[in-house]
């Protein structure tokens, strides 16, 4: 699949993620979805899904709070995998940080990167 139709794939999932984190009563403010490459390499991640725009990390608060716990994200890092599937005939894997301590990271999968 060619990288601006999985970009296209991630904004449509992305979409659904923050209605749905909204529905549940999450105040949600979205951090990085790109990033330089001469960035992502000063903070240690040079092949970051972040430069493909396939990224985005999610700022949770609740009544104020900001919840920046891995735990705090896994209703939503559950749903957010949950939309993995087949698109365009390929499938698509959307990827949670919380399995790889990185709580509010949420990405799709290209090649190899999560």
């Amino acid at each position: 699949m060619r990288l601006g139709r999985k970009q296209e794939i991630f904004s449509r999932c992305l979409a659904q993620l923050l209605v749905f984190a909204h529905s549940r009563g999450y105040e949600v403010r979205v951090g990085e979805v790109e990033r330089s490459r001469a960035e992502a390499k000063r903070k240690g991640f040079a092949n970051s899904n972040h430069t493909r725009r396939l990224a985005a990390d999610l700022h949770l608060f609740r009544g104020g709070k900001y919840l920046s716990a891995t735990r705090d994200h896994r209703e939503l890092g559950e749903f957010w995998e949950g939309l993995s599937g087949e698109w365009d005939g390929e499938a698509v894997e959307c990827c949670w940080g919380g399995r790889f301590s990185d709580g509010n990271h949420y990405s799709v999968g290209h090649r190899g990167v999560k």
